[in-house]
């Protein structure tokens, strides 16, 4: 039972569950694979995977920056490389972050790209939180 979009992937989403009924971990498939895969991407910082040191994207070290056009340009710099290096699925056309809400500490963040195999052309918008100890889980 294939489906046409099979081969835009298929794994564990995240964050990982377990479906109660089958006993089989919940999985990830098509388009909201390539969404999941790009919140790991931006979520994860260099060196938390031990098999992929390299893997990730650098946001966290924006943590205690001035939000000014410097900082802004860097963060989007962070994102382009990281997408480019570790999502092949997709074609990144723009990073946008508005800094509002930045006196509130946070920054959103979002991503426009085309899914190469079935040209669609989508976003998302990834919270990066500036204050300490906020932990980003809208999914």
């Amino acid at each position: 039972m294939e489906e046409e979009n099979s081969f835009l992937g298929r794994g564990w989403a995240f964050p990982p569950a377990f479906d109660a009924k089958s006993k089989k971990s919940v999985m990830a498939e098509e388009e909201e694979d390539i969404r999941q895969s790009l919140f790991i991407i931006i979520s994860t910082t260099p060196g938390e995977r031990i098999m992929n040191p390299k893997f990730g994207c650098d946001l966290i070290s924006s943590v205690f920056d001035n939000i000014d056009s410097l900082a802004v340009n860097r963060m989007k710099d962070l994102i382009r490389t990281a997408i480019l290096n570790y999502e092949p699925r997709i074609t990144l056309h723009e990073v946008i972050i508005d800094t509002s809400q930045s006196f509130e500490g946070v920054v959103h963040i979002t991503m426009e790209y085309t899914i190469r195999k079935i040209n669609v052309r989508t976003n998302i918008v990834y919270p990066f939180y500036l204050k300490e100890g906020t932990n980003v889980t809208g999914m």
